[in-house]
């Protein structure tokens, strides 16, 4: 072939392999534009792929994925970590597919006498509402702290028991208390009473706890409650990165405010540590200091998080 003729054929291969991969037309359609055979047309895309003028090249995401995924069990020391990809980084998308995911998981992991501890929260109940009723027996529910607030925002309590205890054969146990009482006296007189005692050990004896991280933004949801006044805040937010099971907790995943630590309703953050499967679902920018610090303080065992949230995760 001539040297002219060999341009020619580049600059055709080029013109064609545009059309097909930029312009998204099919091979008969370039055919019938360009005036050639559909055989030319194909033998031109290959020429352009011999020719390095088109290269293709092949990502797997699940392999980014998995590498991740050990990654994060290395650095945090994590029995199990899965990374989750989200169509959006906004707050709704994030929480909607870390639910699904995880509803799937818990539907691959619980077996025939679980006891299962679950907290509340907009995550949690992004997890509930993904759940099927599942096979297993015998499987119990019992809610990780107290869940009556004194403001008409929704926390999802009920909605999140229901939906586990359907998904899961059973009557659950719920947690009837404040999760913050307004003085030590008065937590530590409703602690005593036997009910109460039995709910708590119901908490700590269960294998499986799954809970998400809250922030401490203006927004977030544990300050829309009436739980505390101005001042409360004020020592959270200058003290605290997130909670867990409404125990706040700092950088390094130590409790961070012990005054209202001490009255909170719900598990010790020291338990969840003793659990065959400790399960924190977070994901989303607005929560990466909340997920660090819990992982700081090694509460829990397996992680379900979003891509870029693992990704800051490992490089931080």
């Amino acid at each position: 072939m001539s040297e002219l003729a060999d341009e020619k054929k580049v600059i055709k291969s080029l013109e064609v392999a545009r059309m097909y991969y930029e312009g998204h037309l099919g091979q008969v359609e370039i055919a019938k534009r360009l005036g050639l055979s559909r055989p030319t047309i194909s033998r031109l895309l290959q020429f352009a792929q011999d020719s390095d003028i088109v290269q293709i090249k092949i990502v797997d995401p699940y392999s980014s994925v998995s590498k991740l995924e050990e990654r994060l069990k290395e650095v945090y020391g994590l029995a199990e970590a899965h990374v989750v990809y989200a169509d959006s980084s906004d707050y709704q998308s994030v929480t909607q597919q870390l639910g699904a995911f995880t509803a799937q998981y818990l539907a691959d992991t619980i077996k025939n006498g679980d006891l299962i501890g679950v907290s509340w929260g907009k995550t949690m109940y992004e997890v509930a509402k993904a759940l099927k009723p599942q096979t297993v027996e015998n499987v119990g529910v019992v809610e990780l702290k107290g869940s009556v607030t004194y403001t008409p925002t929704p926390v999802f309590d009920e909605d999140v028991l229901m939906k586990f205890g359907s998904a899961f054969h059973t009557r659950p146990y719920a947690f009837p208390l404040p999760v913050i009482f307004e003085t030590q006296t008065t937590h530590d007189i409703v602690m005593q009473d036997r009910f109460i005692k039995k709910l708590r050990n119901l908490g700590r004896q269960a294998n499986i706890a799954i809970f998400t991280a809250g922030t401490i933004r203006d927004d977030a949801l544990l300050f829309q409650t009436g739980y505390f006044d101005q001042m409360d805040i004020a020592q959270i937010q200058d003290r605290a990165v997130g909670d867990i099971c409404s125990r706040f907790f700092d950088r390094d995943g130590q409790i961070a405010v012990p005054q209202i630590n001490n009255r909170t309703v719900g598990i010790d953050l020291a338990d969840l540590k003793q659990k065959e499967r400790s399960i924190l679902v977070a994901g989303g920018s607005w929560k990466f200091e909340a997920i660090k610090g819990a992982l700081a303080g090694q509460y829990a065992n397996c992680l379900i998080t979003d891509v870029e949230t693992a990704q800051r995760l490992v490089t931080r």
